[in-house]
């Protein structure tokens, strides 16, 4: 969030590579609703959801503007879901701790759409896709997460770096599904092993991928950057399409 470190770097760098969004909308793995949430307020609060961090992390505010109007274009492009505009939430550290390294003049609007825990992967999936009329606006869409990410296995001893062997394994399953294409046994990860199924013990972080995927063209190729393992039982590893 705060560190000047090679992940951040790299966002920078994909950042600057890439023309600049007319507005980013971040579906983040720490908004995790019963229905659909989008936020529609001028201007959203940096949200600390977190703790037992130092305070300098608590101290950081990422100003940037929302834009009701494409909040409401947004809910009115979703079908599968009613859409509920939100006053309440703001920029949650799934969202603001990518965001300011990749645009740190806060000066692009954000807004974020919450992730339903009633549904399932196909529904996410299937919602992506109703987003893709806003990519053609210059919208840039990130979703928010981690492929591998299981808290309760972490090794602090590894934490600059280095997985679990079942971890690496699931990371390199996620990777060549993407690679090939087989967005269906993705949507169905359950049924891709027991390695799998360590690194997603919940499904919160890992459903922004599918958020990504669904908005993937038969075009577009992906690519992958920040492509590490940390604290055994974390990926780092980030996919960008187009």
């Amino acid at each position: 969030g705060i560190e000047d470190n090679e992940f951040s770097r790299k966002w920078a760098e994909v950042a600057a590579k890439n023309p600049i969004p007319t507005a980013v909308l971040v579906v983040s793995a720490h908004w995790f609703t019963k229905g659909t949430r989008i936020t529609a307020m001028d201007m959203p609060p940096t949200i600390h959801d977190f703790g037992g961090f130092p305070q300098a992390l608590f101290n950081v505010q990422y100003p940037a503007p929302g834009k009701p109007i494409l909040a409401q274009e947004t809910a009115n492009l979703i079908h599968t879901t009613d859409t509920i505009l939100d006053h309440d939430w703001g920029l949650d550290h799934g969202a603001w701790t990518v965001i300011r390294h990749m645009y740190p003049q806060a000066n692009i609007p954000v807004l974020q759409l919450s992730i339903d825990y009633t549904k399932g992967p196909q529904y996410h999936y299937d919602l992506a896709k109703e987003l893709s009329a806003l990519r053609k606006k210059g919208v840039l869409i990130l979703g928010s997460g981690n492929m591998v990410h299981n808290l309760r296995m972490i090794s602090w001893e590894m934490i600059n770096g280095g997985g679990y062997d079942w971890a690496i394994t699931a990371n390199e399953k996620f990777k060549d599904a993407i690679l090939n294409r087989n967005h269906a046994s993705l949507i169905n990860y359950q049924t891709l092993g027991s390695e799998v199924m360590l690194g997603i013990p919940t499904p919160e972080h890992y459903l922004p991928l599918l958020y990504t995927l669904g908005l993937q063209n038969e075009q577009e190729q992906a690519t992958f950057f920040n492509d590490k393992a940390v604290g055994g039982s974390l990926t780092m590893t980030s996919v960008q399409i187009g």
